[in-house]
């Protein structure tokens, strides 16, 4: 099975992405985790990535584009995967599109993962990452007094791109780039939104849900 994950930052689609690969026992392929590996690698990429990431802009296509063909080349993604932030934009669906045809093949469905924008600045802007084990902590969702982490007593830090005027930005890019493909998608007959609030496991049910008559 081929998916693709759509839906306004902070919707929680690395966390349903984890749960339903795992459960059609396909690969994830996350732009987002290839973009941060290569930052914390110090690499020429992730050094580009950075400057646009921070900004809470879009990486540009001809990068996304080449890095995600390759890795749906790959031999683990014969017969399915599931993206997690790509397409981003209609070209790059078009071209997603288009070397998907090549390899004689389609996607079978575009999960849009549907939330509010006041509950993405919350979700977003709440986030504290500890600074030596990586561990995210929310100070709504566990009740944080302090800026310890819990498991190893490192410091807690706002990431530059969690901060609420870059999250307002990014929600800003997001309505200008990513959510024309809603549209895209519905006339491809291929989109099924879904409500994203609420417990992840209750979310997670709605997206399995959403799949069933594709496991047929």
């Amino acid at each position: 099975m081929r998916i693709v994950l759509v839906g306004p930052p902070g919707a929680g689609k690395g966390t349903q992405a984890q749960f339903i690969a795992s459960h059609l026992s396909v690969p994830k392929i996350s732009t987002g985790d290839i973009f941060r590996a290569n930052v914390s690698g110090g690499t020429e990429l992730g050094r580009a990535a950075k400057q646009y990431m921070d900004r809470g802009d879009l990486v540009p296509d001809e990068v996304t584009i080449a890095m995600v063909r390759d890795r749906i080349g790959e031999d683990d993604s014969r017969d399915g995967f599931l993206l997690d932030g790509f397409p981003r934009n209609v070209p790059q669906a078009e071209t997603l599109k288009k070397f998907l045809a090549e390899w004689d093949t389609r996607l079978d469905l575009v999960l849009e993962l549907v939330v509010d924008e006041d509950e993405v600045v919350r979700r977003l802007s709440g986030r504290r990452t500890c600074d030596k084990c990586g561990r995210i902590w929310h100070v709504d969702f566990d009740d944080k007094q302090d800026d310890v982490c819990d498991d190893c007593g490192g410091r807690l830090f706002q990431r530059d791109d969690d901060k609420e005027e870059v999250v307002m930005h990014r929600l800003e890019v997001y309505k200008h780039d990513t959510a024309p493909l809603v549209q895209f998608y519905a006339d491809e007959n291929i989109l099924v939104g879904i409500d994203a609030t609420g417990p992840v496991e209750e979310v997670t049910k709605r997206a399995l849900t959403a799949l069933r008559p594709l496991e047929k």
